[in-house]
């Protein structure tokens, strides 16, 4: 199989960026929309965004389906087009339950890219654990530009504008995405097999771990990128109160976790999947827990630290996806995986307003610190390697450390 265009694949990787983007527009501007709304705090307008988590995760199945017998490249012009849309409705609500209906709509879209988009990057991927780094990297510059952006537009223009502006680019990456990804001449479902499939037991076994890790790995995510504005924001209380300053350094701290991606993408291609996973996740209840009581410039430093093990953590779900389950069911695999995750993961958006309106930001960084620790423990469920590397064999399932 040809390697895809060089243009295709960088609109495949800005489709990522953009993905994690429009999901996180509402969370950076939360506070301008709830006075624009006439809310008296921020915390009561979040609970409205809970239904573009939702159809994030429970989209992505059938967005999986339809891209293994539909086609991958058709299912992501419709994510084109489809967010552009959605960002629009978001820009033109004038309540909570428009915005609450708008946001929703454009979820649906959302939840395109992860089953459909990734699995068109590795399926003819050389190296696939780079591959997924470097996917990485763009997904989470796309959370960092949410926070960059997204406080320059609200600043200076507006909250509408902020979803206005990328809502535009989204369209014209659709048309370009058009122009230049290749028609498929077979759909994934009736390729041949790749490589020898897993029989029913090892695959509900790793199905299954891959699952609850992605579960709470994705619990994490949400509560992290939903709430650290807001968290720094208090947490910094006195010594920067821009919105634009403090919108660059949650972006620095993005940036830094999403370079961290291309490293773990490079070690993935070399060394144990398995260790590799659980030094990183290892490492994050400790930095959450000395989070919870760190003020000023201190938590800034965790807030730095902690999101480098959050999002050098995110490769590896898709990385178990590529390594046990042939392409010609990966999108339905990962659809699956999304749709239970993020469908789960989606409560961290609606508990997060009510959770530290009530308990504060120090009980949702111990809530963080428990989820993390059970990640860790999932992990060590992982089968054994034979050998190192993405590509290389596995031991079977069966056989945990």
């Amino acid at each position: 199989m040809k390697p895809l265009p060089r243009f295709a694949s960088l609109l495949l990787n800005v489709a990522h960026a953009m993905d994690h983007m429009f999901l996180l527009i509402f969370a950076t501007s939360v506070g301008a929309i709830a006075a624009d709304f006439g809310f008296a705090h921020w915390e009561d307008l979040m609970p409205y965004s809970v239904g573009a988590f939702a159809m994030f995760g429970i989209g992505s199945l059938p967005a999986g389906r339809l891209g293994d017998h539909w086609g991958r490249r058709r299912m992501m012009i419709v994510f084109f087009f489809g967010m552009g849309a959605g960002a629009l409705l978001v820009a033109m609500a004038h309540s909570a339950w428009q915005l609450a209906l708008a946001l929703a709509f454009m979820g649906v879209f959302s939840s395109i890219y992860h089953p459909v988009g990734i699995p068109m990057l590795v399926q003819r991927a050389d190296r696939p654990g780079l591959t997924i780094g470097v996917n990485g990297l763009a997904g989470n510059l796309g959370v960092a530009l949410s926070a960059l952006v997204t406080g320059a537009l609200v600043k200076y223009v507006g909250w509408r504008a902020a979803f206005v502006v990328p809502a535009l680019v989204a369209v014209a990456c659709g048309i370009a995405f058009a122009r230049v990804a290749p028609h498929e001449s077979v759909v994934p479902a009736q390729r041949a097999p790749s490589r020898p499939m897993l029989d029913r037991r090892s695959l509900t076994h790793i199905f299954t771990i891959v699952t609850v890790a992605s579960i709470s790995a994705s619990l994490i995510f949400n509560f992290t990128t939903n709430g650290n504005g807001e968290l720094l924001r208090e947490r910094m209380h006195g010594l920067v109160e821009d919105p634009a300053a403090l919108g660059l350094l949650l972006a620095g701290a993005y940036v830094a976790g999403a370079i961290a991606q291309v490293s773990v993408g490079l070690m993935l291609d070399r060394v144990s999947l398995k260790a590799l996973y659980a030094g990183i996740v290892v490492v994050q209840a400790p930095l959450f827990l000395l989070a919870a009581n760190a003020n000023g410039w201190a938590l800034y430093a965790l807030l730095f630290a902690f999101m480098i093990a959050v999002f050098g953590a995110i490769p590896f779900t898709d990385a178990m996806i590529v390594r046990y389950v042939d392409d010609r069911m990966r999108s339905r695999v990962s659809g699956m995986r999304f749709a239970v995750a993020f469908g789960v993961s989606s409560l961290a958006v609606w508990l997060l307003g009510p959770l530290v309106k009530t308990s504060g930001f120090r009980a949702l960084l111990l809530v963080m610190a428990a989820t993390a620790f059970v990640t860790f423990c999932v992990v060590l469920l992982l089968p054994r390697s034979r050998m190192k590397g993405l590509g290389a064999d596995e031991a079977s399932p069966s056989a945990a450390d």
